[in-house]
Formats: C-alpha cells, sequence, structure tokens
C-alpha cells in the first residue's frame, strides 16, 4: 500500500500521470482532510496548554496554527499547478521546486516571529524590565530575517559568498550615505544598554524641551507622549547629546518651601520653627530618614522667612501633591497658634520736606491737626 502511493505521489510530481485531472482533485480532497485534521489538533493542543502555567507552550501552539495551514493548501496547489502546467502546455515546471522550497523556508520564518513576538507578549505582562524584553526581541527578529533571508537567496540560486561581498561594500556606500540612520540605530542600542530610561518612564530634558511618558522605544526614534496628550517622535541620535533626566526613579519627593512671618512676630519665632519641626518628624507620610530642615532662614525685605525642606516618603504625583497641602495647612494653624501672622510686602516713604512742614503747623497751630 505505500509502495503504491510513493508511485502515485511521484508520478504526480513529475507530472505523467495520465488521469491528472482526477489527481489533481484527490490532492486538493487530501488537502481540505488534513487541514480540518490540523484545526482539530490544535484545537486540542490549544486547550491542553491553556491549564499549564508554561509560557512557551502557549506562544509555540499560537505560533504555529496559522501559518501550517497556510502551507497545507499552499504546498499541494503548487503540486496541482505543476500538474495542470505539465499536462496543458509545454511550459517548464522547475520553478515550482523552488517556490516549494521558498515556501517552506517562509513557513519556518513565519512561526520563528510569531514565536518571538507571543513569548514577548506573555512575558512582558510579569516582567519588570520591559525595555530589555522589548530589545531582545527586535533583535531575535532581525536575525531571523537576515538568516532566512539568506537561504531564500541560496535557494534561489544566488552565491552567498557573492552576496556577503556585495554587501559589505554596499554597507560601506549604504553607512556614508545613511550616517544618521546609523547614528539613530546606535542611540537606540545605547538605550537599551545604558538603561537611562524605560517604557512608562517620564522623562524630561534641560536642554531641549523633552518631557513626557516613553510609550515606545524603536530602532529609529522615541515616541513621548507629553503631558497635553500629544506624541513626541525623537530620533535616538539626540539622547546621546543632550542631558536626560528620569524622575520615575526618585526615591522621594521634595517640599521646599518659604514661610515668611512679620518682624513683629519676632518674639515667637522660635517656638514656630520648633512646633513644625514637630510636625513633621510626627507626620507619617514624612521620611524623616532624609533631610529635614526647619529653621529661621532669612531676613527678608518685608518679613523673617523660615525655610521649610522635607521629603515625602512617595513619589506618586498627585499623592505627594495632597500631603504638601495638608503640611502647608498644618503650618498656618502652626502660626496662627502662636499669634503670628504672615507676612505681606509692605513699604514706608519718607519725605522729609513734607514732615518739617507738618512740624512748624504743629508749632504754630496746637492742638489742630494740620492737613498736608
Amino acid at each position: 500500500m505505500m509502495n503504491r502511493v510513493y508511485a502515485w505521489w511521484a508520478a504526480l510530481e513529475r507530472g505523467v500521470s495520465q488521469d491528472w485531472m482526477s489527481n489533481v482533485g484527490l490532492l486538493l480532497l487530501l488537502s481540505a482532510c488534513l487541514w480540518g485534521a490540523w484545526l482539530l489538533l490544535t484545537r486540542h493542543l490549544l486547550v491542553a496548554v491553556g491549564k499549564t502555567r508554561l509560557v512557551w507552550d502557549d506562544a509555540l501552539v499560537h505560533a504555529v496554527r496559522r501559518p501550517i495551514s497556510w502551507l497545507i493548501w499552499l504546498w499541494p496547489a503548487a503540486f496541482s499547478l505543476g500538474v495542470v502546467i505539465e499536462n496543458t502546455s509545454d511550459y517548464p515546471t522547475q520553478f515550482l521546486s523552488v517556490v516549494r522550497h521558498l515556501m517552506l523556508v517562509w513557513t519556518f520564518i513565519w512561526v520563528l516571529l510569531r514565536l518571538i513576538t507571543n513569548a514577548e507578549d506573555a512575558i512582558s505582562e510579569t516582567a519588570k524590565d520591559v525595555t530589555t524584553i522589548n530589545a531582545i526581541s527586535k533583535v531575535l527578529r532581525l536575525v531571523v530575517l537576515v538568516i532566512g533571508g539568506l537561504v531564500m537567496m541560496q535557494n534561489l540560486g544566488l552565491s552567498l559568498s557573492g552576496v556577503l561581498t556585495f554587501g559589505g561594500v554596499g554597507g560601506l556606500i549604504v553607512g556614508m550615505a545613511a550616517k544618521d540612520l546609523l547614528a539613530n540605530f546606535f542611540g537606540a542600542i545605547m538605550i537599551y544598554f545604558d538603561k537611562p530610561f524605560k517604557l512608562g518612564d517620564w522623562i524630561r530634558s534641560p536642554d531641549r524641551e523633552i518631557e513626557g511618558t516613553v510609550e515606545r522605544i524603536g530602532f529609529r526614534m522615541t515616541v513621548i507622549r507629553t503631558f497635553d496628550k500629544r506624541p513626541l517622535y525623537v530620533p535616538n541620535a539626540v539622547f546621546s547629546s543632550i542631558v536626560v533626566e528620569n524622575p520615575s526613579r526618585m526615591l522621594n519627593r521634595r517640599i521646599k518651601q518659604k514661610v515668611g512671618l512679620r518682624y513683629q512676630d519676632a518674639a515667637v519665632i522660635e517656638d514656630v520653627v520648633a512646633d513644625i519641626k514637630a510636625m513633621l518628624l510626627a507626620h507619617p507620610d514624612i521620611d524623616t530618614t532624609q533631610t529635614m530642615i526647619v529653621s529661621f532662614d532669612n531676613y527678608g525685605p518685608s518679613s523673617l522667612d523660615i525655610l521649610v525642606y522635607t521629603f515625602t516618603k512617595t513619589t506618586h504625583w498627585i499623592a505627594f501633591k495632597e500631603i504638601q497641602q495638608d503640611v502647608m495647612l498644618q503650618i498656618v494653624e502652626i502660626v496662627q497658634r502662636h499669634g503670628a501672622e504672615f507676612a505681606f510686602p509692605t513699604s514706608t516713604v519718607h519725605l522729609p520736606e513734607a514732615e518739617a512742614e507738618v512740624q512748624a503747623h504743629r508749632v504754630a497751630k496746637p492742638g489742630r491737626l494740620a492737613r498736608v
């Protein structure tokens, strides 16, 4: 039985079968049966791998399902096309052998690309360093495409040594013509390895008007979403020549305020300072292990200035603003409790001529208020 099947397949491949139309129909029918069996098998596999905690089995099943389905139809279709050409025309069909080899290579490349993408998505859900995973997946995809491209070129009859030689010379020419593109590529490599920021980080640059949340790090540019929700596309080469701040990695947020009291409140300023410091030390959201300064700091033009310098435990922006508000309101209560008041800008203007005239009127007409 197996010998008859093998003989039938060999005759079909050579196109020498007399009943070629029925053989083509039979080949397509077998493809349909094989495709149905493959669908049933993959459904059972998806149910089985869904019960496990492994990442790679789900990624592998999802990766091979669609490419193999296409191959089940395209591979027999290539054979059927060859049979039809052999029996209806004198056109040579050797090219179909190359096409079938290219189908296998492309199916293998497609499976690997889907496997890399599925694994990246699955691992990124629980990984802490998403940027590194994204970089590794991009490099793996590039390697798969390059190797697959070389294999496909070899199947087309091209010499790999000639291709590599041309690639070396052509790479030099392209490198000189596309230096900005290469600068952006190596800028991306620098970002991936130095890790000044990662996906989701809030970054800003004091050198440029760049501030926002990192959405994507590509090989040519980085996409930053500004706080007014505009996308900002920054070439990666820019990051090698500017200063980048990463507030997302701060350990604490700082509260730095000047509290100005009137000069009339100089007698209670020491008590106010002591109570503010005691309040900060007892505050549950203030990090007392960090630098804390509460001191009479400066003689202002119209106020006695107290410096309040401390750090919160949280780095979350909204929570920080709530803590800062609570601290400032408690400072208001402390100042009022000591009978002091906040200073506001005041000035005194001395007019010597007017003062002399007022004094003269007072001497000339005692008991009456002179008008100036």
